[in-house]
């Protein structure tokens, strides 16, 4: 098997406020910051996860949460170097990090910039004062202009912002004024995606007016197209970039490639050459459990499972699926150690429904496709 990039997670799971919709283990900060003992447990994470890299470069970091930007520019500047310390980092690795509008300091980015971060995804949601409200944002629109300007003072031109459709109540043409707004702001990459009502949450506890199923893929279609206007392609369900700009963290992701996650509830995914398995590993969700099982050397920080080959190629499907460029044959196989006749198939049926087509040599999703993606991927299960 050929081993595929490797990419680091680090999850920082505190947030001033937990969002009535978010289904992400963050948890509500019961202090001014959060305990700087984190940092030293993440690091100490890393150092049980070096056996398994063997020596592998990291192409790629994201700082998720959560809120990273509750944590300091010092502290991520000791964390970098220290993860640099002890492993190799690709020359040109790109390193993100998640940021609220209404957590940054005046001049923070240009300490985070000089930290090492060089890619920031600002969690815009909505111009709406009265939805950003309503989704329990504690940012106002002009948090967001500002943090965007602070982000150009740093000189970190290459930033995301995230963007939210299909919101309580919203109409079509609130929906593309937000587009629209975020365009006008000049990022590299847009996020945009649908909230929907994730188990757990106090919105699927409570529901809140949403737009039905018909109205939300309108406002897609009509939000891409201003998109696509502006300059941003769409290369996977909710992302968009500039040339040259597209999120390289979460393309490995969709491309089936490895990565490390560090952290209180963080995953990751190695591939191991020899004797050539996969394992996905998940780490205790709550930050005192994660913290407390790093201080005992007797026991292991979170599990570690190897993915049966069984469920490997729906595995992969899962991912490559949200890209609109697909797969093609050769990726399958060196990502999965299969050989693409064994889902051969499946992937007819796909085709067969209008879910599926063959380009060249790529499998891709038809229009149909991604407005039914979970139909799509949920035809490779075992």
């Amino acid at each position: 098997m050929i081993l595929p990039p490797l990419a680091l997670y680090v999850h920082m799971p505190w947030c001033v406020r937990k969002c009535p919709y978010c289904d992400f283990n963050s948890h509500a900060l019961k202090s001014t910051r959060p305990d700087p003992a984190y940092v030293d447990a993440l690091l100490l994470d890393f150092e049980h996860e070096l056996p398994a890299l063997r020596g592998r470069a990291i192409e790629t970091v994201f700082f998720g949460g959560g809120t990273p930007s509750l944590f300091r520019p010092e502290q991520f500047a000791h964390l970098l170097a220290s993860l640099r310390r002890r492993a190799p980092f690709a020359a040109d690795a790109e390193i993100t990090l998640e940021a609220n509008p209404g957590t940054i300091e005046r001049g923070q980015f240009a300490g985070y910039r000089d930290a090492g971060i060089n890619r920031v995804s600002l969690g815009a949601q909505t111009f709406s004062r009265t939805a950003l409200s309503a989704l329990g944002r504690i940012h106002s629109p002009e948090d967001t202009l500002r943090a965007v300007e602070e982000l150009r003072a740093a000189n970190l031109d290459n930033f995301n912002l995230d963007l939210m459709y299909a919101l309580p109540a919203q109409t079509p043409e609130q929906a593309l004024y937000d587009v629209a707004a975020a365009c006008a702001l000049r990022p590299a990459h847009i996020s945009h995606y649908q909230l929907t009502l994730e188990p757990g949450t106090v919105f699927h506890a409570q529901p809140p007016p949403l737009p039905d199923e018909d109205a939300a893929w309108a406002m897609q279609v009509d939000c891409q197209r201003e998109l696509a206007g502006a300059g941003y392609a769409q290369y996977e369900v909710s992302a968009y970039a500039r040339a040259g700009a597209r999120c390289r963290h979460n393309l490995n992701y969709w491309r089936f490639g490895d990565y490390v996650g560090i952290g209180a509830g963080a995953h990751g995914k190695i591939s191991m050459s020899v004797p050539g398995a996969i394992f996905r590993s998940a780490k205790p969700k709550m930050p005192r459990a994660y913290v407390a099982s790093l201080a005992d050397p007797e026991r292991s920080c979170g599990e570690r499972t190897r993915i049966a080959e069984s469920e490997l190629g729906f595995e992969f499907m899962l991912n490559a699926l949200r890209l609109n460029e697909g797969f093609t044959q050769a990726e399958f196989e060196s990502r999965t150690g299969l050989a693409l006749q064994c889902i051969d198939a499946k992937l007819q049926n796909a085709a067969n429904r209008g879910l599926l087509e063959r380009a060249a040599d790529r499998w891709r999703p038809t229009e149909l496709g991604r407005r039914f993606l979970n139909d799509l991927q949920s035809g490779f299960l075992v």
